[in-house]
């Protein structure tokens, strides 16, 4: 596989790959938005062979600046978290420059969520990896060897990737310093959400670089507050059922009193996933089909 060509071009305005520790390097994309933070960060592992991790949206002068900093250098891996817009179709843009293969868990889990929430948030239906990964396999990369970790939550296919050796671990959407997940049934599940969480904690990774915002070097007591902060949206889900009963966009304003409304339809939909979750606790019920439109109310 050849290393990657220079690339000439002084009409293009190149982003700028920071190194951000030893042996990472990062690209973000120019695609800020309220689901993406200042935009997706497509990382790199290792030097002059490298891997690249989510190379991120649709956007050939993100895959351009990407490829213009690694000239001489060789991707061996891409690596993709999983299947969202703003994760994986530079994949494709990015293979055809460099030969490299995918790697990832699998195609999403499901053909399409109902309602596109965001195009940063919808689903890139095409990718298929072409390699699919399993839940501990490692992977040689150069000098460095990584570790897939199946994640399930956010989407079905969610993966992280850890660095053998220096406690670092590359969390996708699956744990953000910035923002909590959003969880999208039927895809997305409460429940593996929070398997996935616990899971992590049983690791001993010191430091988190995820997709979207700042390192995390707490990792083990931000998950604590994220596992509990699920938690007691779900109590709160109770209480106001308690109340009286409710459908879920009744829910959004005293659940999130001070969201951006760009949010809502985000918020509606995690609110959904708190409540199957709840749901098959058998604290919750409907007189139909759970649906975003149904009325819920509490067991008794």
């Amino acid at each position: 596989m050849p290393s990657i060509p220079f690339v000439q071009d002084h009409q293009f305005r190149y982003g700028v790959i920071e190194t951000v520790a030893p042996g990472i390097r990062r690209l973000t994309a120019r695609n800020a938005g309220v689901f993406t933070y200042h935009g997706t960060g497509t990382y790199i592992v290792g030097t002059g062979e490298v891997a690249v991790i989510d190379p991120g949206p649709d956007d050939p002068e993100h895959i351009r600046a990407l490829i213009h900093g690694l000239q001489g250098e060789r991707i061996s891996h891409i690596l993709i978290t999983h299947c969202h817009q703003d994760h994986s179709p530079g994949a494709r843009q990015l293979q055809a420059a460099c030969g490299a293969p995918t790697f990832a868990f699998g195609p999403h889990g499901t053909k399409a969520e109902p309602g596109a929430i965001a195009a940063e948030e919808g689903v890139d239906t095409e990718f298929s990896p072409d390699v699919r990964l399993v839940d501990g396999q490692r992977l040689a990369i150069g000098d460095c060897e990584v570790e897939c970790l199946h994640t399930p939550g956010h989407t079905s296919n969610h993966m992280c990737f850890a660095l053998t050796g220096p406690g670092t671990l590359f969390s996708g959407d699956h744990v953000m310093a910035w923002s909590t997940s959003v969880i999208i049934p039927p895809d997305g599940n409460m429940a593996d959400y929070l398997a996935s969480l616990t899971a992590l904690l049983k690791r001993e990774d010191t430091g988190y670089w995820p997709t979207h915002g700042p390192p995390l070097d707490n990792p083990h007591d931000y998950i604590e507050a994220l596992i509990a902060h699920r938690h007691q949206r779900m109590t709160d889900i109770l209480q106001l059922l308690e109340i009286a009963p409710h459908h879920i966009t009744q829910m959004i304003p005293p659940l999130y009193p001070e969201l951006d409304t760009r949010l809502y339809q985000a918020a509606s939909r995690s609110i959904f996933a708190s409540v199957l979750y709840l749901i098959e606790a058998g604290k919750i019920e409907t007189s139909d089909n759970a649906t975003l439109n149904s009325t819920y109310h509490r067991t008794r």
